[in-house]
């Protein structure tokens, strides 16, 4: 069995995230979707809240396979997860040239890190490149409509929380 992990902040899961899953799953048997706490960022939700909203986007709203897809946090190197749960595989997403500097430079420390990992860069469908959490954050807040971004789940707890 093959598993990868796509490890992220999602705060909140977007459209775009999700296609990457969806994608992941037609190169691995099973993903471990994995947010974290990184202390470098400022979260608009909460651990506990991103991982209910990913459940809910996933298994409530999309009715994907729970046997493929694990939802889990985690605060250590993405390494060690991949250490943890037999994964020799990292699911990177991708939305434009500017991401690709960055993702770069952290495959390429996860690789000396762990010479056994290897890192898959995939890019969700075009109509959902262009999504951010920060702008759909943005546009809510500013009363916009961010139905073509998330989840019905995830919108409505958006919607819920900035009230």
């Amino acid at each position: 069995m093959i598993t990868g992990i796509y490890p992220g902040t999602f705060d909140p899961i977007t459209l775009g995230h999700i296609d990457v899953i969806k994608k992941s799953l037609k190169i691995v048997d099973r993903i471990i979707v994995a947010t974290t706490d990184n202390i470098n960022k400022n979260y608009f939700f909460s651990i506990e809240e991103r991982i209910d909203i990913i459940n809910k986007s996933l298994f409530s709203d999309l009715k994907l396979n729970k046997k493929k897809i694990k939802v889990i946090p985690f605060d250590v190197l993405t390494i060690d997860l991949c250490k943890k749960f037999k994964a020799n595989i990292i699911i990177r997403g991708l939305r434009a040239v500017s991401d690709f500097e960055y993702e770069f430079q952290l495959a390429g420390m996860n690789k000396k890190l762990n010479n056994n990992i290897e890192t898959v860069f995939l890019m969700s469908d075009i109509e959902n490149q262009i999504i951010s959490s920060k702008f759909v954050k943005e546009i809510a807040k500013l009363n916009g409509n961010i139905s073509n971004f998330l989840t019905k789940s995830a919108a409505k707890t958006l919607q819920k929380k900035l009230k």
